[in-house]
């Protein structure tokens, strides 16, 4: 059995630009497992996904207690690193966050996202307000030990439609990749980014290894390892793909003597 702390040191050795790790994102112990047995490395939670299986909404609306309970579960359930989709650690201020982040990490998780965007409200928090919570963040993964992998999120693209991504937001995500590295992230996941020549100088222009989202739209994999990707997430696209599964297969037994 390995320790916490090594796994958490796997799972960074596993963001390598051009050879980019595959996280197929989960929702609790029985799908981790499944995606377990499927050969996966590592394994990494959803917020969406955990927050639809327990009936809640996306964006902090499943309880703390319920989203850190269920990373127990997942953690007990598989001997792989697991990171956990913290949204924006249900806190704003460092206080709140550094503290949230050391109750997770008890967990056992290795791994966190964290995002820039105002849970709950509108726009993203500005950079040096983000880079102080991505600082409180690092210091609780030091106090505990873990040399977690702090995958700083952008929402900047995931805001907008792919069609109007240009020059000045790709700006703007590289100055938050350098001042978020700074500030002791591990990595940068820019969702929602799906051109290629825009990925491409987004690798190019940070040290950080960039994570981006397969959605519908998304270049292959094959592609974005060449466009020098670090880590392809899933997000909740297995979840929906199961649920539309189910319900196709619900209908068909419910209405079997139509």
């Amino acid at each position: 059995m390995t320790t916490q702390a090594q796994r958490a040191e796997t799972f960074t050795r596993l963001h390598v630009k051009g050879d980019p790790v595959i996280l197929f994102n989960i929702w609790d112990a029985g799908s981790a497992a499944a995606v377990r047995d499927a050969g996966a490395q590592a394994i990494a939670t959803g917020s969406a996904p955990v927050a639809m299986a327990q009936g809640y909404a996306d964006g902090q609306h499943i309880p703390l207690e319920a989203a850190l309970d269920n990373a127990k579960r997942i953690v007990s359930a598989v001997d792989l690193p697991v990171t956990l989709d913290f949204e924006g650690a249900y806190a704003v201020d460092p206080t709140g966050i550094a503290d949230n982040t050391a109750r997770a990490l008890d967990c056992g998780v290795v791994g966190f996202n964290f995002e820039d965007q105002i849970v709950g409200g509108d726009g993203l928090h500005a950079i040096p307000d983000q880079a102080a919570r991505i600082e409180a963040m690092r210091k609780a993964c030091n106090a505990a030990g873990i040399p977690a992998y702090i995958n700083a999120r952008t929402d900047i693209f995931l805001k907008a439609p792919a069609d109007t991504h240009d020059s000045t937001m790709l700006e703007d995500a590289i100055a938050r990749a350098s001042a978020f590295q700074s500030a002791g992230a591990s990595g940068f996941f820019a969702p929602g980014l799906k051109d290629e020549a825009m990925i491409r100088q987004l690798c190019e222009a940070t040290e950080l290894p960039v994570n981006i989202i397969a959605l519908p739209g998304t270049p292959d994999s094959a592609t974005l390892a060449k466009l020098g990707v670090a880590r392809i997430s899933y997000g909740p696209v297995p979840y929906r793909q199961m649920i539309a599964w189910l319900t196709e297969q619900a209908r068909k037994a419910i209405g079997y003597a139509e």
